[in-house]
């Protein structure tokens, strides 16, 4: 197990079509740093945009060895995760 301690990534505001833009490159930076753990407990709304982003920064961190664990992911963003059939990708941070 290492010694490095994950960095939080915590997106506030909508994760849509119309914002998703704005926090692709932040996300992608921190995938490539080092561990990271989205917290989207600050999303209130999400569409396909958000899903996009996070299977983006997954490749980004896997890219570069690194993890990504996702914390807090609104409910709206988990039933469209398993429409796309999706969800078993998502490597949540386990209940606590």
């Amino acid at each position: 197990m290492s010694d490095v301690r994950a960095a939080v990534f915590a997106p506030q505001g909508p994760l849509t079509m119309q914002s998703a833009a704005a926090a692709l490159e932040e996300g992608r930076r921190l995938a490539k740093a080092g561990p990271l753990v989205v917290d989207l407990a600050a999303v209130p709304a999400a569409d396909s945009a958000a899903l996009a982003l996070i299977l983006d920064w997954l490749r980004t961190a896997r890219e570069a060895g690194h993890r990504i664990t996702l914390r807090g992911l609104p409910p709206g963003l988990s039933s469209l995760a398993a429409l796309y059939d999706i969800d078993t990708l998502l490597p949540l941070e386990p209940a606590a």
